[in-house]
């Protein structure tokens, strides 16, 4: 900042003693060293504040950049989902679509009641069921005649 070499402050020191004289010279040196240090330590607080605005513009930056960063993951998010959503349902009606003509002909016939339809099936399982009793029953005889 200053260039002040030693036989500069010698100089400067012999002007004061001379000026000043030797009775306040020493108090006149104090107070011009507590103004020194008050000075440097302003100084020092005002670099410390400018760096730390500068910290704070720079986070400041950073959490910008950040937001708009997870608001264009949020936007890509939206419009792929959307974009799933409607094949999705494009795909929901194509399978209704192609459902509902092959369902028709599964439905029972509507002359005949539902009760007879059950009855009639109920029928048939017991029926079924004996047949297979008595298939079972018939190898057993065989062997008891032929055994006596």
């Amino acid at each position: 900042m200053f260039d002040v070499g030693f036989s500069e402050l010698m100089m400067i020191a012999v002007v004061a003693l001379v000026v000043i004289g030797p009775e306040r010279l020493p108090k006149v040196a104090r107070t011009l060293g507590h103004l020194f240090g008050r000075l440097q330590r302003y100084v020092n607080d005002v670099k410390a504040d400018i760096s730390r605005e500068m910290e704070l513009d720079e986070l400041r930056k950073f959490k910008d950049q950040f937001e708009e960063a997870a608001q264009s993951v949020e936007s890509s998010v939206r419009t792929e989902m959307s974009s799933a959503e409607t094949t999705l349902n494009a795909i929901a009606s194509e399978a209704d679509a192609q459902a509902a003509p092959s369902a028709a002909p599964a439905q029972p016939d509507s002359s005949v009641p539902e009760a007879t339809a059950s009855a009639a099936s109920g029928d048939r399982a017991a029926a079924a069921q004996d047949g297979v009793a008595e298939a079972a029953s018939q190898p057993a005889a065989a062997e008891q005649k032929t055994a006596a």
